[in-house]
């Protein structure tokens, strides 16, 4: 299942990454792989937030907004009459 493109608040930093695994054993989507002992993401736009992976995330390389995710988008985006959206990085006050 894919949510709305380009709305996930998920982020990786591979410098942080000790290479442990936690995120693909937990994500419930597989959103992440492994390539050259670190985590990478494969395709950022099948993530729900749900928090999982930042949750275990013992090194800190992951962060994400985890609760409501794209439902909150959809739902501000309809009430606003714009488009649906996660992105806290236009506008603070609009994130979800």
């Amino acid at each position: 299942m894919q949510y709305l493109k380009d709305v996930v608040t998920l982020k990786l930093d591979p410098a942080k990454c000790s290479g442990c695994m936690m995120c693909t054993i937990v994500c419930p989507h597989e959103v992440f792989s492994m390539v050259d002992k670190k985590a990478s993401i494969k395709n950022k736009d099948l993530c729900m937030e749900c928090g999982a992976c930042e949750m275990n995330c013992a090194e800190g390389a992951i962060s994400v907004r985890s609760g409501v995710g794209c439902a909150a988008g959809i739902i501000n985006g309809i009430l606003r009459g714009t488009n649906a959206s996660c992105d806290c990085s236009i506008s603070p006050s609009d994130c979800c």
